[in-house]
């Protein structure tokens, strides 16, 4: 069982304590970047740098390393990816690795890419697990300039000899602290390793452990430190716990349901199986459940979260792996049917509501 003790959250009454404005330092014709690309961030309706991207667009640009503190929601990719497509149309030889921890980050960092680059004849490639391995491979064959990938299957198409890693002159760790928690360890470093030692190196984590403190220090020359940190969330997301027998678990949650107010909800549970049997479940009870978990193939997880997003599906039970690198607005309740194993897994968790302006309820099993 895990040791963390949900009960010490309670908090029914969360109070939205106003953030200090931020007074930006530049706008985005600051920063002398292309014109082109200042006219891109205007066309899609981005007026003022957010904090993390005022601090270290600069600092990526004068050739810096980076350590950016910041969890999602922050801007960070944006932030990492304006002065590296300003860089690459300076020098088109540019070659630009982004490691993900989960396909779905992967999925979303190449279409803000492809957003930022319109127009630009830059080009990229996505290389990640559950998905055909040849169609990557032809896309590495081609002339990239960003390729965007999961440690895992960067690693194997490195041993294939289909990726040239040699040629990289940047690498971006985005959420690095999520990568090692997913046991990536050996394959970041061995692709960090292989790269050039001049290479640029923009390192970001919403916590700093010792291991992830570890691999920056491994691999970056004299980083740049940025944090910002946006509100915590669990003193903002209203939580409490759901206290259940054994023998009738899934009764509570059912009666849980009935109540209107759950209109939009995520339900995490621990393991993959009984993930999915849970949907079943729920979608024999005639609560229209989708599911996501490490066993579903690429497209139907795209395809789980499209009948969410769209409302088709009120409830998306899910493992981890969605707890992270998955925006879907108004989610009106999470609900921790099984327990987190760590306190940084419940603060992601619950981090799936009350997103913006938005309240959200957070509410955590617990055994009599």
């Amino acid at each position: 069982m895990p040791t963390f003790n949900p009960s010490q959250y309670i908090n029914k009454n969360p109070v939205q304590a106003p953030e200090s404005a931020y007074e930006a330092t530049h706008t985005f014709s600051d920063f002398g970047l292309d014109q082109r690309i200042v006219n891109i961030i205007h066309e899609m309706g981005i007026s003022v740098p957010t904090p993390i991207q005022d601090q270290i667009i600069p600092l990526v640009l004068s050739g810096h390393d980076v350590i950016g503190l910041a969890e999602t929601g922050t801007g960070k990719t944006a932030a990492f990816l304006v002065p590296l497509i300003q860089n690459t149309l300076k020098n088109p030889k540019q070659e630009t690795l982004i490691l993900t921890p989960t396909r779905e980050l992967a999925l979303q960092v190449d279409a803000e890419f492809r957003k930022l680059s319109k127009g630009l004849k830059l080009y990229s490639t996505i290389c990640v697990g559950g998905m055909s391995i040849r169609p990557q491979m032809q896309g590495l064959a081609r002339k990239n300039h960003f390729v965007i990938g999961t440690p895992g299957r960067i690693m194997d198409l490195i041993e294939r000899k289909h990726f040239k890693i040699e040629k990289i002159s940047a690498v971006v760790l985005d959420e690095a602290d999520r990568m090692l928690d997913m046991g990536f360890i050996r394959d970041m470093r061995s692709i960090l390793s292989a790269t050039p030692k001049d290479r640029s190196t923009l390192f970001f984590s919403a916590t700093m452990s010792s291991e992830t403190n570890k691999l920056a220090h491994d691999f970056l020359r004299e980083p740049k430190i940025v944090s910002v940190k946006k509100h915590d969330i669990t003193t903002s997301v209203a939580q409490d716990v759901v206290r259940f027998n054994h023998s009738n678990k899934f009764e509570t949650l059912i009666s849980l349901l009935s109540d209107a107010s759950l209109r939009r909800v995520i339900i995490f549970g621990s393991m993959k199986h009984s993930v999915e049997r849970l949907a079943e479940q729920l979608n024999e009870h005639g609560i229209k459940t989708e599911s996501i978990h490490g066993n579903k193939r690429h497209n139907q997880r795209q395809q789980a979260l499209r009948a969410f997003k769209s409302g088709n599906a009120r409830v998306l039970a899910a493992t981890d792996v969605a707890a992270r690198g998955i925006h879907v607005d108004n989610v009106s309740h999470v609900i921790n049917y099984d327990l987190p194993n760590t306190f940084d897994d419940y603060v992601h968790r619950i981090g799936r509501t009350g997103r913006g302006a938005n309240s959200g309820q957070a509410l955590t099993f617990v055994p009599q």
